[in-house]
């Protein structure tokens, strides 16, 4: 078994208030966790208005997999036209690591 761990530091587009950051923030929470069956939300950033960090966790059978399921996530923020991807930082957990 292998857990996987995304984090996603994103800059949002013309947004002025905490209210349009939701707007904008809750359709890709929800998004990859449709496409991906991944546990989403949004970790960091809650007070900046511009900013936002996404957490993305998955658990797979395989590290091929894991990462598969990680990348498509990124993938699929970075397509985003209202947003742009800063930075994605990924890491794989594995029994082997105690």
């Amino acid at each position: 078994m292998f857990v996987g761990a995304l984090t996603l530091d994103i800059l949002l587009g013309d947004v002025r208030s905490l209210k349009q950051k939701r707007s904008v923030v809750r359709p890709i929470v929800a998004e990859l966790q449709r496409a991906c069956s991944a546990s989403v939300a949004e970790t960091g950033d809650q007070d900046l208005y511009r900013r936002s960090e996404i957490g993305v966790a998955v658990v797979a059978a395989t590290a091929a997999h894991c990462s598969h399921l990680l990348d498509t996530c990124e993938r699929l923020v970075a397509e985003r036209p209202e947003v742009e991807l800063l930075s994605a930082r990924q890491r794989l957990f594995s029994p082997e690591e105690d």
